[in-house]
């Protein structure tokens, strides 16, 4: 009996003893998860895992103090904030998100559709961006709030949006919004001064250039050199002036400023090259079209060949002599039925290119580029440049007004003294035909690719 007794004692410390050992190799893991450093602490299993979890206790308090401390600066913040869910449901906002979007904070108790408090076609599509693409989005649009009390609809005014989109875990997406109503406004009291100061110099500008004209008539040299130099730079600013005030108006109710007639686009790109083509000559540059035959699209022709002018004339500019540049045409298929069927223009070059840093800004006004585009190009005569800079093609210095010797030239200089309005128009005027204009490197010339798409068809407004 006593022997029974002592293999069951035997058998029951066998399992207990098993059943610790498992328990303690638990703990060590659970330990080593927590906190790692515990286990080099002279302390028994169980005492090192209370240990371990009131260090992680700690670790929960500081994360929640941390979250509080976000959540305070998210509610005081500059910028609105929201945040919606796999169902674009909105589970989260600030007050400045409520005040961009006209929304009243205190019905907005428990999650719902967003499209049940913002009626924003911009913002869904945002929204539906960044979480296909599962990447920071951003989207700039002008907000119209909707409002069901007839008393507002006076308050509800525009205004203009940029939102930042970020993907979260389990479908979740957060926005960003912020106002550019300041900007907005910046940017037109700066056209409209730009507008009044054009105005205020065009007709001094225009009695200079009459007093000049009328001088040179009646100098002999070296007078009348100096006369000439004076009257080129006046045509300068005149004709500075005049691309100021185009843009404005372009920039102001531009589509119904064009005036829209049928257009054989081919013809109209030969028209250009071949004012060009004496520039082209000098530098024996070659001019290459492809493209279909008698393409006839509805556009402002004026303002269109301005527009091949500005391109074809801006390439010809950079490209080294003995190259091509080439102007590609196509006809863009339709991808849907409603889509209107586009042209797209590659204008492109064997130029040094644009740098990647200067991408974003080649259409901003007064951009002249890097200087690293124009190096190595050396001086420039063309047509343009007489027109706009009035610089002498021949390159003679006119005399002192002592009657001296002539002031010293400057042959690194170049005669196109550009102020950066060409690309600036061309945008303008695409925008007007309801296109888009764009620019890049061409990875197989490496020289600068400038392409065009707009409608085929338009119609006045």
């Amino acid at each position: 009996m006593d022997g029974w007794f002592v293999i069951g004692l035997s058998i029951g410390l066998a399992c207990f003893g098993w059943y610790w050992l498992r328990l303690n190799i638990k703990l060590k893991r659970l330990t080593q998860r927590l906190q790692p450093e515990l286990l080099r602490v002279p302390f028994s299993t169980p005492s090192q895992l209370i240990r371990a979890i009131a260090a992680q206790e700690a670790l929960y308090q500081r994360a929640q103090a941390e979250l509080m401390a976000l959540k305070g600066l998210m509610q005081v913040a500059p910028i609105g904030f929201l945040q919606v869910d796999e169902d674009n449901q909105l589970t989260a906002f600030n007050p400045k998100a409520c005040e961009l979007l006209s929304l009243d904070q205190r019905s907005l108790n428990k999650p719902r559709l967003l499209l049940e408090w913002v009626r924003s076609y911009e913002l869904d599509a945002l929204i539906e961006e960044t979480r296909h693409s599962q990447t920071p989005c951003q989207q700039e649009w002008v907000f119209y709030p909707v409002t069901s009390d007839y008393t507002k609809l006076t308050q509800q005014q525009p205004r203009s949006l940029r939102g930042y989109g970020f993907p979260l875990e389990h479908g979740n997406i957060a926005i960003f919004l912020e106002s550019r109503e300041e900007v907005t406004l910046l940017t037109q009291q700066r056209d409209r001064w730009i507008s009044d100061v054009a105005h205020e110099l065009k007709t001094p500008l225009t009695s200079i250039r009459l007093v000049a004209e009328t001088l040179q008539a009646r100098l002999t040299p070296p007078m009348q050199n100096w006369v000439e130099r004076l009257l080129n730079e006046t045509l300068r600013l005149s004709n500075l002036v005049q691309d100021l005030l185009d843009l404005n108006q372009l920039q102001a109710n531009a589509q119904k400023r064009l005036t829209l007639q049928t257009v054989d686009l081919r013809c109209l790109i030969e028209s250009v090259w071949a004012s060009l083509e004496p520039l082209a000559r000098q530098k024996q540059v070659e001019f290459a079209y492809h493209g279909p035959d008698g393409l006839l699209l509805q556009a402002d022709e004026a303002r269109l060949h301005r527009v091949l002018l500005n391109l074809l004339d801006n390439s010809l500019q950079f490209s080294p002599c003995h190259q091509t540049i080439q102007v590609n045409v196509q006809v863009l298929p339709q991808t849907t039925n409603s889509e209107p069927e586009r042209v797209c223009l590659d204008v492109i070059d064997a130029g040094p290119g644009f740098p990647e840093h200067t991408l974003p800004y080649i259409f901003d006004r007064f951009y002249r580029g890097d200087p690293s585009r124009r190096r190595g190009i050396g001086a420039r005569t063309s047509l343009t440049t007489n027109r706009a800079t009035g610089a002498s093609a021949t390159g003679a210095s006119p005399a002192s007004l002592g009657g001296g010797s002539a002031p010293p030239s400057t042959p690194d200089m170049p005669l196109n003294s550009s102020t950066g309005l060409g690309l600036a128009i061309v945008r303008q005027i695409v925008e007007a035909h309801q296109g888009t204009v764009t620019a890049q490197n061409h990875p197989e010339t490496g020289g600068a690719w400038l392409q065009v798409i707009w409608p085929l068809h338009l119609t006045n407004p």
